[in-house]
């Protein structure tokens, strides 16, 4: 805990005893050594501290932030007002939040694909068959790696790092040494897959957002990415016994529809990327007419759900299988708008809450003066080094916010590194990125902070 609260206080607490060497952008004030900046960074250094104690205190990492955002727009408002520059104010208040809704509908039909994916058993298949084919320890270590690596520039690290990691609960049993070393090598499988896709990690998709790096253009991470991910888990896999785990085949049958969803979804990335490509539009136009195509499918499933039933209930009773007439029985029609409820609101309104909080911090200066330090007097290479390393401990998603925001001017090798360092430096510690930190939750008392810890080399 007193490291990430020391290194928390790095990167925000430079500013006071450099704050004369910043200077202010456009007609902004600089409030960097105020008395409404110290409270800023002081409201959203605590935030952070409560998010990281999420775990322990069972309180929604989204309620901290949500809180810290209003009261230092709320402050910052106040003393633009008395100044009476509450326009300029205004302006970068909307600028924010139009930067946080591009993200959020762009993540919020991503995730809904996800949810319809699940709902229609595609993970599941998937689960079984892999437990079903009588793998040993290490050839399910290296499996669920791999399968990670691949699946997380299309799913997200997240989803990815929950699928496998249940495959793991699944077929361990009771040997905690093998789920702890698993869990780590997904973890950092799904954080090196999700650094060469805009699609694979919040951070890559803010940064292909941003303009900075086009969809071919990341594709020279591949290779790192691969490096990033093989050499630790060759290491571990050195300790991965060979004995072959006691497992239960169960048969999983895809409902109706399942690979035409994940067609539909690959189509909506190809419209993404055209908008962005071709039309130079933010990518997100291209996702919500992706949504589209999953909505007119759902109501495809619905208007024909009748028919397919009767066809199926035709061939069950004319192979007298009275379970699969049951199974037909609790069939319920596909809903989109049910599976964009089961979205994950509280990583959508987090990010909110980061969004809003690093802007205000930037209004005030003292992203300013930060950017002056690292992208001006030290080497942006060791600069966005240090982005990696701080977002093992801080979290990437307000790392690289704040990296946008500052907007230094650098080549595009060193865009590339720092969306590098940003999304595989996470794996440096189980809270440094979302996938450690869910699957903290899901191999509760099996994969722990301290169990990742001792693997850090």
């Amino acid at each position: 805990m007193k490291k990430w609260c020391f290194a928390l206080a790095c990167l925000f607490c430079l500013t006071p005893t450099l704050a004369l060497a910043a200077s202010s952008v456009g007609e902004t004030l600089n409030l960097t050594q105020s008395t409404i900046g110290y409270a800023a960074l002081f409201i959203f250094f605590i935030a952070y501290v409560i998010v990281m104690l999420e775990e322990y205190l069972e309180l929604r990492k989204s309620k901290p932030v949500l809180l810290a955002a209003g009261l230092i727009w709320a402050m910052i408002g106040y003393v633009y007002q008395q100044h009476g520059q509450i326009e300029l104010a205004k302006a970068a208040l909307e600028h924010n939040l139009l930067e946080y809704a591009e993200l959020l509908l762009f993540l919020l039909v991503a995730m809904t694909y996800i949810s319809a994916m699940e709902e229609r058993k595609l993970f599941d298949a998937l689960q079984a068959w892999m437990v079903g084919k009588g793998f040993d320890f290490k050839s399910l270590f290296w499996l669920t790696g791999i399968l990670a690596f691949f699946i997380s520039p299309i799913a997200d690290n997240l989803t990815t790092a929950l699928l496998m990691c249940a495959v793991v609960m699944k077929v361990a049993g009771d040997n905690p040494r093998f789920i702890n070393l698993a869990c780590i090598n997904i973890v950092i499988a799904a954080n090196a897959g999700g650094a060469f896709s805009p699609f694979g990690d919040i951070t890559t998709l803010m940064v292909w957002q941003a303009g900075h790096v086009s969809f071919s253009e990341f594709m020279p991470l591949f290779l790192p990415s691969v490096v990033n991910y093989v050499i630790p888990a060759v290491i571990m896999s050195f300790f991965v016994p060979k004995t072959k785990p006691d497992v239960i085949h169960q048969h999983v049958e895809l409902k109706r529809g399942a690979r035409r969803i994940v067609g539909l979804f690959i189509l909506t990335i190809a419209t993404a990327v055209a908008f962005h490509a071709v039309l130079h539009f933010p990518p997100v136009i291209g996702m919500m007419m992706g949504l589209a195509y999953l909505q007119f499918f759902g109501f495809f499933l619905r208007r024909t759900l009748k028919h397919s039933l009767a066809k199926k209930a035709a061939v069950a009773i004319a192979n007298r299988d009275d379970h699969a007439l049951k199974r037909l029985g609790s069939v319920v029609p596909f809903d989109v708008f049910r599976r964009v409820s089961h979205a994950e609101w509280d990583t959508l309104l987090f990010f909110y809450g980061v969004v809003m909080c690093v802007g205000g911090l930037s209004l005030l200066g003292y992203l300013s003066v930060i950017s002056g330090v690292m992208y001006t007097q030290w080497d942006p290479v060791w600069a966005n080094i240090m982005v990696g390393i701080l977002s093992a401990i801080v979290d990437n998603i307000p790392v690289m916010f704040a990296v946008l925001t500052m907007d230094p001017v650098m080549s595009m090798g060193n865009w590339l590194l720092v969306t590098l360092t940003a999304g595989v430096g996470g794996s440096l510690l189980s809270i440094g990125s979302a996938s450690g930190v869910a699957l903290m939750g899901a191999a509760h008392g099996k994969y722990t902070f301290f169990g990742h810890l001792k693997w850090r080399p």
